[in-house]
């Protein structure tokens, strides 16, 4: 391995145009290809094997036409203070908003709120709703925009109108804050390395990566149905991979040149060593991004391969086009050491037998490997406890920020209507085996009514062959809580004595109920996911570090970080704690795939900073250092980049909590603080704690596992075979001054 990208490496830094001229082509043929692909509506949602979904495609079969999955729109209506709803001049401007809503070609159904029987009992509110054929996320948006006209025209009228449902759904928006976190990354690249030159080369071949990823997404998200978040996700992972490789090649290469040898031969080097450190990293995350496959949720599936796209992409960009770039820089990159014309004017930033700050901290926890272990793991659990509280839902309009109409429409029909109206679930009956279809409904409509939790259950509404009906049932508890969610379990619970009964089948659907088998379905994946992805990482890290140990103590590690991260999501957005730094106006659950998610992420992640920093120390123990030593060496060569790679990580990451989606702001603040945790507690404390009580043992493999292992040489070993190239006697004079 460290062979072949040694050689991969100098090809590239000689053959550096042509290098150059490849990755620009590919970003112009990406870039083409996005401005000229056929416009892509959002993604379509579907969850197989839920009961919910079941019931869905069943509507599809015996409803034809009826858009059972079709986007929904509640239109609500307020009368002004002192007036009522079913005033002549009122219920005139609702008819006449009701009479446009018909209007759209996407339209299937507009309810007369006064035929629907959709008043308040006090005659204040009332709600026309409005179903589409299309999905939200298929919704045209001149759908939209007519929906809004028309609530904006019964405004002018003088009466309070806002909009709920999913119909306006719409792609999520990041902000400034993310431009605000690669600004952090650049101030963090300079000061790391001195100098502007070599600073942007990380973020210019990150931007790169990430231009070709999601130029390729756009250009195929009509064919492969890929929505707006899949782009989302893989430019929050594919700037914060793509900045932090090209770091590890640009800092070795520095520290190469540091040790006298000319520029190509650094290249090849640097490309050898961190280069193979780089390839197995990006193994890790590339295998926890395509392991969400395994959770058989379309969407999440998406998301993780396009992710893992843009991370093969940073991968590739790292061992080719920065040893290219670095040619083009010549000596403008300066050895490590020593600074450019930025920071100090090429003079040396500190005295070279003073150990650095990365030296200093592992000599302090070598000499208390105790007492550093204690701290980190106890700090840690105390963030994690947080975690024990953990409700697990899907955001729906009740969490929107209050600024919103989604939000206000839900509050005006929890006046109204009560809480439950917002989230009413649609219960089928399928009574085709069944002898007599009629009395099945009526034997469900009674069960149902005789539930705790139920407020209204309307007549069954049996379609055109009478063997199959839908019933509307509404909580009087809102569709987030588990009160809802028991009801749910209640309604199938009878349905399978109801089957026995009558040979009826009882299916619970609506979006509620879709919501809690999604959480269920995450809930059950998760550790099928967690063994598949931390098995076959632990397997690659046994490969890479030629232990059993190492791997183990960074696995245990990751579950430490990843909790810690989860408990400090629960105080922020289910508790509230720092919510309004966060911009956090409504706490609830949170969301259902967020644990997964953090798993997948996290650990791919997490496994970066191990392999980085710890490969630094199995080379130096490799080569002859105790293994006391070979920690602190390793620290010196690598703590400060890794410090650096974790805060330009936690910068992007941390520019998404800007995000109006909430979603989108919950990752953000979660991969954020996992990130925080996993590479300033585990990696940079508790690892070298462990490295330091283990000795010898750390390094321990069975003689059959060692001599069954293929020999990657992530630490270039055979590189030391190489005959070495140092600086011609100009470049030699630069490095006097390091």
């Amino acid at each position: 391995m460290a062979t072949f990208l040694y050689r991969l490496g100098r090809l590239a830094f000689r053959r550096r145009h042509f290098v150059a001229l490849i990755w620009l082509a590919l970003l112009t043929l990406a870039g083409v290809g996005a401005v000229s692909a056929p416009a892509a509506g959002n993604t379509s949602f579907s969850i197989p094997g839920t009961e919910a979904q079941k019931a869905f495609d069943l509507l599809e079969q015996r409803f034809p036409g009826a858009s059972a999955d079709g986007a929904t729109a509640r239109v609500v209506f307020k009368a002004p203070s002192g007036e009522k709803m079913t005033d002549a001049g009122n219920e005139a401007t609702v008819e006449k908003t009701v009479e446009d809503l018909s209007r759209g070609s996407e339209v299937a159904s507009v309810a007369d709120p006064y035929t629907a029987r959709a008043v308040s009992q006090d005659g204040t509110i009332a709600y026309a709703s409005v179903r589409y054929k299309v999905s939200g996320m298929e919704l045209e948006d001149s759908s939209r925009t007519a929906l809004n006209e028309a609530a904006q025209q019964a405004r002018d009228a003088g009466l309070t109108v806002e909009i709920g449902g999913d119909a306006l759904q719409t792609a999520p928006q990041t902000g400034a804050s993310e431009v605000i976190g690669i600004a952090v990354a650049a101030v963090v690249l300079v000061i790391t390395f001195g100098s502007l030159l070599a600073a942007g080369l990380p973020l210019l071949t990150a931007l790169v990566g990430v231009g070709i990823g999601v130029s390729t997404i756009t250009a195929l998200a009509h064919t492969l149905d890929l929505g707006s978040t899949t782009s989302i996700l893989a430019t929050m992972i594919g700037l914060a991979v793509g900045i932090d490789y090209a770091l590890f090649i640009v800092s070795r290469y520095r520290a190469e040149l540091a040790e006298g040898r000319e520029r190509e031969e650094a290249a090849g080097r640097a490309v050898g060593t961190a280069g193979s450190a780089v390839v197995f990293a990006g193994l890790t995350v590339v295998i926890a991004l395509v392991g969400l496959s395994v959770v058989n949720i379309p969407m999440l599936t998406k998301m993780g391969l396009a992710a893992a796209g843009t991370v093969v992409i940073a991968v590739l960009i790292a061992l080719t086009m920065i040893p290219a770039l670095l040619g083009f820089a010549g000596r403008k990159v300066k050895p490590a050491g020593a600074t450019g014309g930025l920071l100090r004017r090429g003079r040396p930033a500190r005295q070279p037998d003073r150990p650095n700050m990365g030296t200093r901290w592992a000599s302090f926890v070598v000499r208390r490997p105790v007492a550093v272990l204690l701290l980190g793991v106890l700090g840690l659990g105390a963030a994690a406890i947080p975690a024990a509280s953990l409700e697990l839902g899907l955001p729906d309009d009740g969490s929107q920020p209050v600024s919103t109409t989604q939000r206000r429409a839900y509050d005006l029909l929890s006046e109204g209507f009560g809480p439950g109206f917002n989230g009413p679930l649609m219960v089928v009956v399928d009574a085709k085996d069944s002898a007599d279809p009629k009395a099945s409904f009526t034997k469900v409509t009674e069960e149902i009514k005789g539930l705790k939790n139920v407020v209204t259950v309307t007549e069954a509404q049996p379609n055109k062959a009478g063997d199959t009906a839908t019933v509307t049932v509404v909580p009087d508890s809102k569709p987030s809580s588990t009160a809802t969610e028991d009801l749910v379990h209640a309604i199938r619970g009878a349905g399978g004595d109801i089957e026995a009964k009558t040979d009826a089948k009882v299916l619970v659907t609506g979006s509620t109920a879709m919501n809690i088998d999604v959480s269920q379905k995450l809930n059950d994946a998760l550790l099928p996911y967690l063994a598949l992805v931390v098995g076959l990482a632990f397997l690659l890290l046994i490969v890479v570090f030629r232990s059993v140990l190492v791997p183990l103590k960074a696995a245990l590690g990751f579950l430490l970080s990843v909790l810690a991260a989860l408990g400090a999501v629960v105080a922020v957005f289910q508790w509230g704690w720092l919510s309004g730094l966060m911009n956090v106006e409504e706490t609830g659950p949170v969301m259902s795939m967020m644990p997964i998610f953090m798993v997948g992420v996290v650990f791919g992640l997490a496994m970066d900073y191990e392999v980085f920093l710890v490969t630094r120390m199995r080379e130096a123990y490799v080569h002859g250092e105790k293994p006391g030593q070979a920690v602190v060496t390793g620290f010196r060569h690598g703590a400060r980049v890794v410090t650096a790679a974790a805060v330009i990580m936690i910068a992007v990451f941390s520019g998404f909590i800007g995000s109006s989606e909430s979603m989108v702001k919950m990752i953000g603040f979660g991969l954020a603080i996992a990130v925080f945790f996993d590479a300033f507690i585990v990696r940079m404390a508790i690892v070298p704690a462990v490295l330091a009580l283990l000795g010898r043992r750390a390094w321990w493999l069975p003689g059959w596992l060692e001599r069954a292992l293929p020999d990657v040489d992530v630490e270039g070993t055979a590189l030391h075979t190489e005959q070495p190239r140092h600086a011609d006697p100009d470049e030699r004079r630069e490095l006097v001054q390091v």
